[in-house]
Order: C-alpha cells, then structure tokens, then sequence
C-alpha cells in the first residue's frame, strides 16, 4: 500500500519493478519510498547512472545519505577521502560532507540512495520528465543542468566544486569497511 499521506505507523509496500520512474540528469531515477509516505523520516531512490556519469561535488545541509552500490563501478569523494566502490558497496555521508561521484567500468551503475529525512527526491521530479521507456535518457542539455543549478538551494543542496577527475589518489578499496578519517 503506498499513500501520499502515510504517517510512520503505515507500511509502504513498492513491489520489485514499482514505482515513480523519471529521467533526470542524464540518470534514471526510480521513487522506492518518498518522504511524504515515510512521515518526512527518509527517502529512498533507485538510480541508474550511464558510465561518466558524475555531479559536481556538493554538500547537502539537510539530510544525511547513504548510498548501496548493486551493479556497476564508481569511484566515489567523501571530504577528502576517495573510495572505489563495487557491487555490494556502501558509504554513509552525514549531513554536511562535501561528496561527489564518478561511474567507471564498461557498464552503468544501479544504486540504491537513502536519504534522512527524506525530500531531496522531489528535486529530480522538479527538473525531470516520466521516463520515455525502460532505459538511460540523453545526457542532460545546457537547460536542464542551469534547472538543477537552480533549485539546489531550495533543496538545501550547496554545489563546491566541480565533478571528480576519472581517477584520484588516495582511493580506498569498496570492498573493506573503511570510512573516511
């Protein structure tokens, strides 16, 4: 059962291939669980990311992430540290660290990004469209990255820096349980 007024008594039910699908970005974003049926507690995403794929290193002010890699490689920042990150992966990033990620390898990246609380999810519904089938859009055009530049503050979101290079120094390997020092 899914509701746009849940409260955090009411389960929330997504089947395996449900939910919200838009493109965004250049990325395929899917709406798992969105803050207003989780009470505002969190939001949940499935993203899929063609390879290259990368933002420019930001800060979200609001809410902290957490990221679960399923397919795909990325090479990921988290302050100063940079991580490789494999199927199986994960990396936690509290409110207010500076991160940004690349997609590497030969194929896409699918992930899961939780978010508390939730509501950043609803920025690429704003700047997005319904996905037009099941696979990547375009990479995203001057007018639709000038859209997300614009409603980052509204969704608490500072941009710091430009996108992570192809490869960095000091990457960590995804597959320990590392965190950045």
């Amino acid at each position: 059962m899914t509701s746009d007024s849940a409260t955090s008594q009411t389960p929330v039910f997504t089947p395996a291939g449900g939910g919200t699908v838009v493109w965004s970005m250049g990325n395929r974003f899917t709406f798992k669980l969105r803050a207003r049926e989780s009470a505002h507690a969190l939001g949940l995403l499935e993203v899929v990311a063609p390879v290259g794929s990368a933002p420019p290193l930001h800060v979200h002010h609001r809410e902290a992430e957490v990221f679960v890699l399923l397919e795909g490689s990325m090479l990921y920042q988290a302050g100063d540290a940079m991580y490789e990150l494999t199927p199986g992966s994960s990396i936690y990033l509290p409110v207010g660290v500076r991160h940004g990620f690349r997609v590497t390898g030969p194929s896409p990246a699918r992930f899961l990004a939780l978010t508390l609380p939730g509501g950043i999810e609803d920025l690429y519904e704003e700047i997005g469209r319904p996905a037009g089938g099941p696979g990547l859009p375009e990479p995203p055009t001057q007018e639709e990255i000038a859209a997300w530049l614009a409603v980052n503050t509204k969704y608490g979101l500072e941009v710091v820096g430009p996108p992570i290079q192809e490869r960095g120094q000091g990457t960590h390997s995804g597959s320990g349980g590392e965190s950045p020092g």
